[in-house]
């Protein structure tokens, strides 16, 4: 990262990492056009030069840059002030204060963390909205991907949500590019092979007795036709423009990988997920790629199964094997967010909340993941940015308030807290031990 500090504040954030070409994803500020520039915004109060450009860089990205300048290789250090001027304008206040308590506790010269910390207090955080990068062509690029109609293969694993799927597959039957397939992976007790009958689509439906959401993922690549694979699930809706948008995407930015934003039932749009941008994760329930990434990358990696993270694991990959993923604004869609059925009855609501009190936090494969990709210096500094907060439940992950709260009873429950953390690391451990299960990608064979 461009700025020290952000490896306690987003330590696995894959811009955190170099490509395998030892590219970052920041561009160098002196190949920007002109025309990028002006719509960033220079800080002069940095001490160093080299700070200002950085931010400019940081900047770039957030705003959705998307072109073809050419990228830091390394980063030189900047001065401990200039870092504490960065995230201050980036993070929450009560976050800063994180920085300088967990940089004293590491023995860095207390006189110059204080200092540096004190002098930047008058520096607020920015709540202005960053200008998005304009892509004036978007709306009247004719694409010619489009025109070619190649054959969509829509992958979607079930498992006992018949009404949900139900509401997406009739979203599908309303799309207005046509040639596309359905892969369902169906692992539903009982199954019911004669619900799929009343829908007007090509359905495929592969029966699968194992309740396995990246086996069932992996199968279902495997026996697509088509060039494109799209990725939904099976509780989410989406626009009748969804596989169409996808495809102008991939075309309009010469993208191999089209991620599409997800946003609650009942809300809209992220304000920061609103444009066009380089993806920073990936979901597999909301993309289409060109069957030719899973050549490059593998199929998705079997030791996350009946666990998570498993799409933000093949992200990685894909980052790092320098494929371009674009965020894609207009091909969101709604996250029903079902409260039974598929991986609620394989293990919890998210990654850092398991099923039971006494159970692993977080998920081992979690641990698997961040130390596997970012090392596990890396992975204890998300473990201190991520635990108190998820204390709490699902719900009041947002609540700033409740957060604060979950910081403190993480306090008192330490001792429990801290028998889970050493259970999933050592379970992590035995996956790392074990090495990755991602399978190559081989037509019938998973």
């Amino acid at each position: 990262m461009p700025f020290t500090f952000l490896k306690y504040l987003q330590p696995t954030h894959y811009f955190g990492l170099f490509k395998k070409n030892r590219v970052s994803a920041f561009p160098i500020v002196g190949n920007l056009s002109e025309s990028v520039l002006k719509q960033l915004q220079v800080d002069l109060d940095y001490e160093s030069d080299l700070a200002r450009d950085y931010d400019l860089s940081w900047q770039a990205i957030q705003a959705g840059y998307l072109g073809e300048a050419a990228c830091y290789t390394y980063f030189e250090a900047v001065p401990v002030r200039d870092n504490y001027h960065f995230i201050r304008k980036q993070f929450h206040p009560v976050w800063v204060f994180y920085v300088l308590v967990m940089r004293l506790v590491t023995f860095h010269n207390p006189t110059t963390e204080i200092s540096a910390w004190f002098g930047t207090r008058a520096i607020e955080k920015q709540n202005y909205y960053i200008k998005p990068i304009e892509y004036s062509d978007w709306n009247s690029f004719e694409s010619t991907l489009i025109g070619q109609r190649p054959l969509v293969s829509v992958i979607i694993p079930t498992l006992n949500r018949y009404t949900y799927l139900t509401a997406v597959l009739r979203d599908f039957e309303k799309q207005d590019y046509s040639h596309f397939e359905i892969i369902v992976v169906d692992q539903s007790e009982p199954f019911q092979p004669a619900f799929y009958e009343q829908f007007d689509l090509d359905i495929r439906v592969i029966r699968q007795e194992e309740k396995a959401l990246w086996l069932a993922r992996n199968t279902a690549i495997q026996e697509a036709k088509g060039t494109l694979t799209a990725l939904s699930e099976d509780d989410v809706r989406i626009q009748p423009d969804w596989i169409s948008t996808h495809l102008k995407c991939l075309d309009f930015f010469d993208a191999q990988v089209s991620a599409g934003v997800f946003y609650p039932e009942g809300q809209g749009i992220p304000k920061d997920r609103a444009f066009f941008a380089l993806a920073s994760q990936f979901a597999t329930g909301n993309a289409m790629l060109y069957k030719s990434v899973f050549e490059q990358v593998g199929l998705f990696d079997r030791q996350f199964e009946k666990q998570r993270m498993g799409d933000g694991e093949f992200g990685a990959r894909v980052f790092l094997a320098g494929i371009k993923s674009v965020s894609n604004p207009f091909a969101s869609c709604i996250d029903v967010k079902a409260g039974t059925g598929g991986l609620r009855e394989m293990g919890s609501w998210d990654a850092f909340r398991p099923s039971t009190f006494f159970a692993p936090r977080p998920i081992p494969s979690v641990l698997y993941y961040f130390r596997k990709y970012y090392g596990d210096s890396a992975a204890r500094w998300a473990l201190l940015r991520t635990i108190p907060t998820s204390i709490l439940p699902y719900q009041f992950k947002t609540n700033r308030v409740l957060l604060v709260v979950g910081a403190l009873l993480s306090l008192l429950l330490l001792p429990v807290i801290l028998i889970q953390v050493f259970s999933s690391w050592r379970l992590a451990s035995r996956k790392l031990r074990e090495g990755d299960k991602i399978p190559a990608f081989s037509k019938g064979e998973v």
